[in-house]
């Protein structure tokens, strides 16, 4: 073991293959560990980690500038009559992300990121369309905004995957963008252009990945969209895509009016959707959409907490779990920030839809959450196109650590921690530890650089609401 080697020692720790008794981890100084040993004994002088240990989960869709506007627009305006729905909601987010400056950003996205570390998540995959100024003109820096994010990201110790947004027309059959969306419009060639400006000024390394995301099938064309992967491939092949689909009915019955086909249908038959995919969302699809999208091997990127907020609808989450189809979590527009909460709302989803209990079990899961877990860590992994997700040796160092003594898994057996995590909501988080890529960035439910970070969301959040 070299200097540069670091280790920890848990009496219990989550492996791929479930709970494992007696672990050793070791990691190098840049972040990956170089082994995960099972039933062996501590080596002396070791660190020994307080509880049991989970890997850290992949949140794998944000829009950090939302999360200063979560809890504001929890009424109902005389002005939008009967109805109040996504389209409402988008039209005063809108108007929020009018006034976002550069700096305010910065200070949004920090908070938020340690608002997730906390709660666990330590990747996310920030789907970032707000690229402007606030008069539509570029910054003289055409990444500006980006790489605020992105250095956020780097400052409060979580990894991320970034993904500039293409968002070129405002619905289905290219029609001309709106004047409140000046801040998001690109084309292929800008958008590109843009992400080639940050690759420069902020090179990937293990806790920073480069993709793209077309915002949705009516922000883009067939061709803008091929235009956009052929530029992806030749500058980083393989790298991950991530959209918006079908995530409001209205939005199907417009693709389908306009292009003569469902949405998913529409993508499926025209590109090659593979495991570099993540589809958010995708609410509203049909028998055989949900098969064809279990088949593809495209993670379907849920949202519950922010899907439950606009009202989207419910995903086909068991039928689509039978089919080995993938997904993966995100807390979207942060109205929750807790990866326990997408997935209880994930299963309560089902649970009120069907009336019945435990319907996202399986045959060779039969506790919901173990099953629910693994597989969000497995799919938002994959969504991130990085190393996360496992304790298993060339993955990133990201890991968190259980209170031993909550009352949600004190006493329980080891096969009933995670239900107790997930499915129990009582007093305090019972995440006490994070560590992102081997650095404890949360020690006992505190991040190391919360009290600076707070002040200054609070003075954004001031500065924006005025």
């Amino acid at each position: 073991m070299t200097q540069a080697t670091q280790s920890l020692f848990a009496d219990h720790a989550f492996l791929p293959e479930g709970w494992r008794h007696n672990v050793l981890l070791q990691w190098d100084a840049h972040g990956a560990l170089l082994s995960v040993t099972p039933d062996t004994q501590a080596p002396a002088g070791i660190a020994r980690a307080s509880g049991p240990v989970l890997p850290g989960m992949p949140n794998l869709h944000s829009h950090a500038f939302q999360r200063a506007m979560a809890g504001l627009t929890e009424y109902r305006a005389a002005c939008q009559g009967a109805t109040d729905n996504f389209w409402s909601w988008r039209d005063l987010m809108y108007r929020f992300a009018a006034r976002i400056t550069p700096e305010g950003l910065a200070s949004i996205a920090q908070w938020l990121y340690i608002e997730m570390l906390k709660a666990g998540y330590t990747s996310v995959c920030e789907f970032h369309y707000v690229h402007h100024m606030q008069d539509g003109r570029r910054y003289a820096n055409a990444a500006e905004l980006a790489q605020r994010v992105v250095d956020a990201a780097g400052e409060s110790g979580i990894g991320i995957t970034m993904l500039p947004v293409l968002y070129q027309y405002a619905g289905f059959g290219a029609q001309p963008p709106r004047d409140d969306q000046r801040r998001f419009i690109n084309t292929p060639e800008s958008l590109l252009a843009l992400l080639d400006t940050l690759r420069g000024a902020r090179r990937e390394h293990g806790a920073l990945r480069y993709g793209v995301a077309p915002h949705s099938l009516r922000a883009v064309s067939n061709d803008t969209l091929r235009t956009l992967l052929d530029g992806l491939d030749a500058m980083s092949p393989g790298a991950p895509v991530h959209i918006h689909i079908a995530e409001q009915t209205a939005e199907v019955d417009a693709c389908f009016a306009t292009e003569g086909a469902r949405p998913v249908q529409w993508l499926l038959d025209r590109f090659d959707v593979d495991a570099r995919w993540c589809l958010v969302h995708a609410t509203h699809i049909d028998a055989d959409e949900t098969a064809a999208l279990a088949k593809s091997g495209a993670v379907a990127g849920l949202c519950l907490t922010t899907e439950a907020n606009l009202g989207d609808g419910i995903f086909p989450a068991h039928d689509y779990l039978a089919q080995n189809g993938r997904i993966g979590i995100g807390s979207d527009s942060h109205i929750g920030v807790d990866w326990r909460a997408e997935l209880r709302l994930l299963e309560y989803g089902q649970r009120l839809s069907k009336r019945q209990r435990n319907v996202l079990a399986s045959a060779d899961m039969p506790r919901v959450a173990d099953r629910l877990f693994a597989a969000s860590l497995e799919g938002g992994a994959l969504a991130t196109g990085r190393a996360v997700g496992a304790l298993r040796a060339g993955a990133r160092a990201d890991f968190i650590v259980l209170d031993a003594n909550h009352a949600s898994i004190a006493e329980h057996a080891s096969d009933a921690w995670l239900s107790g995590v997930v499915f129990c909501e009582h007093g305090e988080t019972p995440i006490r530890d994070v560590y992102a890529g081997g650095a404890k960035v949360v020690e006992d439910r505190k991040h190391r650089d919360e009290a600076r970070a707070y002040a200054q969301y609070r003075a954004a959040l001031s500065d924006l609401l005025k």
